[in-house]
Order: C-alpha cells, then structure tokens, then sequence
C-alpha cells in the first residue's frame, strides 16, 4: 500500500462511518500564537474542541501536513521527520471511547488487514488526578484483543497544551514490524513495536486551579502517522524506503554517485537532506521566507542544514535537484506546484548565500587552528554554530590540514556544548505553549476583533482593495499582522488607520457570526486568509455598520470575537516594518480606553 492509497481509504472509510471531510489546512496556524506551525490534525480545530459549533457538524475526518521543529537534530535516523503527513478523525462531542476505539480497530484489521497477531495496545495506567482506564481495556478485551497484548502505560495522556484545557486519557496502536512472529505479551519498550496510531480521549477540563472537572463535551482526536503506517506495512524497518522518500533518496544518489545503504553516516546524511529540503518545499509553499525570526528561522535552518550535510557527500549546488522529486510525490497538493517557480527559487538562493557563509567559516577554521596548539570542543561548536560546519566536516577539515586532536575528546566537549544549546533552544521552542493551543482570553479576543478592524482599516486609508492578510499572530500581549504591500507605510498614513480604527471601536459596532457555504460567503465580500483552505461551509464574522455595504469588515474566521467593538479599547499601532518582499508587518496593542 503507497501514500494516496492509504489517504484514500482512511479518507473515505471514515466517511462511510458519517464523519465529513474538511482541508488540509495551512502549516502556518491561522488563530494560534503559542506554536510556529501546525503540528497536529488538531491545531485548526481548536475553537472547536473547546465547544464551538463547527459547520460540518461533530464527525470529521482528513489528512492534515504538519511541521515538528523539536527535534531537527535527531533527524537522519530511519523513522524522525520534520515534515509528515497526519490521519485524523475527530468527535465533537458525538461519539466517545467504544465507538472510536472500534472504528479505529476495524480500519486497521478489517481495512488495512493488519492481523490481531501483529496487533497490540496501550492505556492510561492512571494517576492522582484519573483512574487507570480500566473502560478502553474492556473495549480492546471485547475486540478480542488479548491481555497480554494491552499495556497499561502512565505516559498514555494527553494535554492540555497549556495551564488548562481540555485533556484526557489516549489509547496507542501499534504494529509488529520484527521479523518472525510477534511475542506474546507486549512490550511497548521494544522499538519493533511501531506505533501506527492514537486515540485521545478528552474527557476532562483542567482548570486554573489545577483541578481535573468533567468535560461538558467530550472528544475524540485521532491521529496516525501516514509514514510509519506506509512503512510498516510494507514490511519497511526505514521510513526511507517508502514511496513518499524513496524518489528523493534517488536523486541524491544519483547527484552524489553514492549508494543508500552502503555507509550510516552517508545514509544519515542524505535522510538529513530528504528530510529538511521536503519540509522546506512545503514551508515556502505556504507563505515562508528565509528570515532571521520564527518561521522563516526555522526555515533557514532546515535548508543549511541540508547543504551542511551535502558537503559530506560532495555535492553542491543541489537544493533545488533534490526537491524537483517532491513535486511529483505530492502532485495532489494543487498549491505546491503553483508555488513550484518561486520554491525552487528561494532555495537557490538561500544556499548560495550559505555557501558564502561557509567559505567564512574556513576561514575562522585556519585562523583557530593557526593560533592554537589543542582545538577545542567549543571552537568545534563555534564552527557548528556560527558557520554551519557539521562536527564531521570538521574532523575531515583537522585532518586535511594534519592538525593533532584527541578524537574522543573533542567530540565529548563538542555535544557537551551542543547539549546545552540544544536545551536553550527547546526551552524557548516550549515557551510557545505556555498559552495554551489557542489563547482564548479576554485581552485576545479584543486583539483578535482589532486585527479584523485593521485589515479593513488598511485597505481604505491606502485605497488599496487588493491588500490581504499574509499572516498573522495574536498573543495577550499584542497583534501582529502581515498584509501585501510595495512600500514603507508613512507616518501619516499610520495615523489614519490607527484613527479610523479607534473612530469604529467608539461607534459601538455589532459583531455578528454567521454560518454559510464559501461560495456565498465569498460573493458577500468576506475576506479569507491566505494560503488557507475552507470546508464548503465556514464561519463568518461581520462587524456591522450603517454604510452602504451594512459592514465595517467581514472575514472567514474561526474566532473568538468581541460581540461589539466598545469591548475592545484603545488601538495603537507600535511599529511598521518590512516582513519579506513585497509583505509589510504591523505590531499593535490594544489598552483599556
């Protein structure tokens, strides 16, 4: 089974059972400031799962692309991945526990043909705050699920992202991917064992005081990886080898005239490249430049990275070879072949610019080396860092040059050094949650009204009808948002936007949300995000006014909103910078009038 045939039926197995499908939505959420990319099926929910109604009804289902950025560096193993695919399923409320775990397991023995042989489990084994799950083993017994193949596990929970939330018991699945025959008792420490999907079960709502209270609606979030699942199916101990890599790790080979499978390191390094010029494709697809801040960070990393480990290789000048396979992998993406020219373009040019930085580096390498008896380990970081030189290239560098060094030495300072960046930089990845998945307060959902306001504001003041969001990212502490535009905003025209915004806040306008098909709500002059993809039905919300239209701005939005402008404040724009080319970016905030 390949990768459309999997999505296929998942697809339309789930959709046999009465769920609705809905888009595969952008990697950049679209009403979540705490994470820089979709990470789960989940992430254009969230309004939904804390109780709003969603226009397809409470059965959904897609398959949803996704960015971890955690992790970058355990990349280059047989099974990490920055970029994947996620199945989804999701119960609002409708279904809970029996039927989600029996449509999981009919999709997986009856649909896939996985057989109960090769078939295990896991449940919450509890804590002070749940009891053990006792009700998911009784399922997986009635399914003829054996004992011995259902583990009780304390890391089996879920949630919340934040301080609170909604939050509840999961149950894993999991495939045998060993040779032989599966043992008889399950052992979920074994890396045989692979985990082809997991059904959360969000049964609680954690509150600000730390108490676990019984959710008003219950929910079903299924997710399963499409790769692993691929892989293990097709008897595959290498995600690598599957059909939605295989392409990629040829065209490198042929680039590189070396053989995957022959040496792990240069099987690492060019699971490294696939990877990271795979996830990079998608990013770029979807809006994302190269920068020095958030997103674009993340995405300049990714691609020096790749050319880093294309040196080890001997290859260069191969960035945009190596995504060419991409395009035919995910042809069904309509979006990625519309942005093929300018993909292709950016990655280019972000790797002749590294490839400057790299002769740099060379450089800071002679002088170190030139100018010190012993090399360090956090000279070697230093290079890592600062320059983009793998710790290998290096070692290659000091013996080209027949500089002495201890081996074993410099590599345990270097991972010392890279350890504690390492953990900076996850400390900081973290902090995005600390609000939560979606920060639904007060001072939000006031910065969430004015960001509509803007939008509108914007384009009247510069008499521009074509200017559209191009992102934006909304926190309790300011709005921030990108719109299209040639040119610097002058201070003149920021003062008349920040006045007709604050002149329609004081005019106490009604904001109204409605339920309609796209096509209606497009021909009403509803605004949508860019780069987004909407179910035929959405929601919209409009901020009334006595105008010939009827409205200040209308937007396809899934919320949350002020019910009328005078709750929001006093608006104030703070800065106006350049984002990309041709994208400006404004900070605003909103105070207590």
């Amino acid at each position: 089974m390949d990768r459309k045939e999997l999505i296929r039926e998942y697809i339309n197995f789930f959709k046999s059972k009465g769920h609705r499908e809905i888009p595969n939505s952008s990697l950049i959420p679209l009403n979540d400031p705490t994470v820089l990319f979709t990470t789960a099926g989940m992430h254009p929910l969230v309004p939904y799962l804390l109780g709003q109604k969603h226009p397809l009804g409470k059965r959904l289902v897609n398959v949803q692309r996704c960015i971890r950025t955690q992790d970058i560096d355990e990349v280059g193993d047989t099974f990490h991945h920055t970029f994947f695919e996620m199945l989804g399923n999701w119960s609002l409320g409708d279904y809970f526990k029996e039927e989600a775990i029996k449509m999981t397991f009919e999709f997986h023995t009856k649909v896939l043909k996985i057989p109960t042989s090769k078939y295990a489990v896991s449940v919450f084994s509890g804590n002070k705050n749940s009891p053990k799950d006792e009700e998911s083993e009784k399922i997986w017994l009635s399914l003829g699920i054996k004992k011995e193949r259902i583990a009780f596990i304390d890391d089996n929970w879920w949630g919340p992202a934040g301080k609170t939330g909604p939050c509840g018991p999961d149950t894993e699945q999991f495939f045998w991917t060993g040779r032989g025959r599966a043992p008889e008792k399950f052992n979920p420490n074994d890396k045989r064992w692979v985990e082809i999907g997991n059904d959360v079960l969000m049964q609680y709502v954690k509150d600000d005081k730390g108490d676990y209270k019984s959710a008003e609606q219950k929910n079903i979030d299924f997710g399963g990886g499409t790769e692993r699942t691929v892989a293990s199916l097709n008897g595959l101990d290498d995600n690598y080898l599957a059909d939605m890599w295989k392409p990629i790790i040829e065209r490198i080979e042929e680039l590189s005239e070396k053989k995957y499978g022959k040496k792990e390191e240069e099987n690492r390094a060019m699971r490294i490249i696939a990877d990271h010029l795979k996830a990079s494709a998608f990013i770029i697809s979807d809006g994302i430049k190269p920068s020095n801040t958030e997103q674009g960070y993340v995405l300049r990393r990714l691609i020096r990275r790749a050319v880093r480990y294309g040196r080890i290789l001997g290859i260069e000048n191969f960035t945009s070879e190596v995504a060419e396979p991409v395009f035919e992998i995910y042809g069904d993406y309509e979006d990625l072949a519309k942005n093929k020219d300018e993909i292709l373009k950016t990655l280019e040019e972000e790797e002749s610019n590294f490839n400057k930085t790299l002769t740099k580096g060379l450089q800071i390498f002679h002088n170190i080396a030139k100018h010190k008896k012993d090399f360090a380990g956090k000279d070697a970081f230093l290079l890592y860092q600062s320059y983009g030189f793998p710790f290998e290239m290096t070692l290659e560098t000091l013996k080209e040059y027949k500089i002495k060094f201890d081996e074993k030495n410099l590599k345990r300072a270097f991972e010392e050094n890279l350890k504690r960046h390492q953990e900076l930089s996850r400390t900081a990845a973290e902090g995005k949650f600390k609000s939560g998945l979606a920060d639904n307060s007060e001072k939000t959902t006031r910065l969430h009204t004015a960001t509509h306001m803007l939008n509108e504001a914007l384009r009247e003041v510069l008499k521009d009808n074509s200017i559209a969001q191009k992102g934006s990212n909304i926190t309790p502490e300011r709005l921030r948002f990108d719109f299209n535009f040639p040119r610097k905003l002058t201070p003149e025209e920021i003062s008349k936007i920040e006045k007709l915004v604050n002149k329609k806040i004081k005019e106490s306008l009604d904001v109204k949300r409605e339920e309609m098909p796209l096509s209606k709500a497009l021909k009403s002059g509803a605004q949508a995000e860019f780069g987004a993809k909407y179910p035929e039905i959405v929601s919209v919300y409009t901020i009334l006014d006595k105008n010939k239209r009827g409205f200040f701005s209308r937007e396809i939005c899934t919320g949350p909103h002020v019910e009328n402008t005078k709750e929001i404040g006093k608006f104030k724009i703070t800065k106006e910078e350049s984002s990309s080319a041709g994208v400006r970016r404004i900070k605003a905030v909103v105070t207590e009038s």
